[in-house]
């Protein structure tokens, strides 16, 4: 691992474009939160899939950066004509990690901004995935299309170390280091490698990064499969960085794999003790909850198009 400068952001503005939750009735519970009013019959859309939009602003300079596109090909760009947000004048889009629920809307946006705009990306994110189920068949997980993405005017990069964006206002982690005894990845998950299936540590993982000034570290996951507490802790020596002021996005702690990772999950998460925190996507309810009563000052409770003011 090497670290990297990254430099101070004044602000950062995270609105989820795509996300697992919806609920028009939720209300803002602080100046951090702000929630979109749409008069009937306009409704967003709510799908199992992650994005969001990332504008960060230094100055009188601003800087859009779309990381994940969800599930679908319409959620995203439904949702950001009723939010009123520019898909058009995005910067660059990185992707978090390969899974179909990221990838979906991929291929469609390149169609329909018609910009060669950057595709940040690890390179296992083009690989032939499933997931090996004991006693059942395996399913065949939708994946990305390289020759397509070039041909909609996609230009690849391609990284697995990390990258900056935005004047260096905006960091993507790129490989995330693995040090927790608890977070062990996706059991069944795997790859087809050198002509075999394999098991799949999912090493495209990636989260994304703002310092921002007077307040510390913004870090947005797309579903933590690196685990959301080696993500943080990965971030904080690559930035050189101790204060997490917000840690958001997808925890993957949902389902009876991955709910035993609760407890040392916010046991640690307590110990980093973010000044905001907003669990989203693969997150699940039940760790949703438990954050939420164990973390009250902290947590914020997302629905999709909600945008974060940090």
């Amino acid at each position: 691992m090497s670290e990297t400068d990254l430099q101070e952001a004044d602000s950062v503005q995270i609105t989820v474009l795509v996300d697992n939750y919806i609920d028009m009735f939720v209300v803002s519970a602080s100046a951090t939160d702000r929630r979109p009013f749409l008069p009937p019959p306009a409704a967003l859309l709510a799908e199992h899939g992650l994005a969001c939009l990332i504008e960060v602003t230094s100055g009188m300079k601003k800087h859009s950066i779309l990381m994940d596109t969800g599930i679908s090909k319409s959620s995203l760009f439904h949702n950001a004509r009723l939010l009123g947000c520019d898909l058009a004048g995005v910067e660059a889009l990185v992707l978090s990690h390969g899974h179909f629920d990221h990838i979906g809307g991929v291929l469609e946006f390149y169609r329909q901004i018609g910009k060669s705009i950057p595709l940040v990306l690890h390179p296992d994110c083009f690989l032939t995935r499933r997931l090996n189920r004991p006693g059942k068949e395996p399913i065949a997980l939708p994946m990305l299309d390289e020759t397509s993405l070039r041909d909609a005017g996609a230009p690849l990069h391609l990284r697995k170390g990390t990258s900056t964006l935005a004047d260096s206002l905006l960091l993507a982690t790129g490989e995330i280091e693995r040090r927790t005894s608890f977070e062990k990845g996706f059991p069944g998950m795997e790859a087809h490698v050198h002509d075999r299936w394999s098991a799949d540590p999912i090493n495209d993982d990636q989260a994304l990064v703002v310092k921002v000034k007077g307040k510390g570290l913004v870090i947005l996951s797309g579903c933590a499969h690196a685990g959301i507490i080696n993500t943080v802790e990965h971030v904080k020596r690559l930035t050189r960085t101790d204060h997490v002021h917000a840690v958001l996005g997808g925890f993957h702690l949902t389902g009876p794999i991955f709910e035993p990772l609760i407890r040392p999950t916010l046991d640690e998460m307590k110990r980093i003790k973010p000044d905001v925190i907003v669990p989203m996507h693969c997150t699940g309810w039940k760790a949703i909850g438990q954050f939420a009563r164990e973390m009250p000052e902290a947590f914020i409770l997302n629905t999709v198009g909600t945008s974060y003011a940090l």
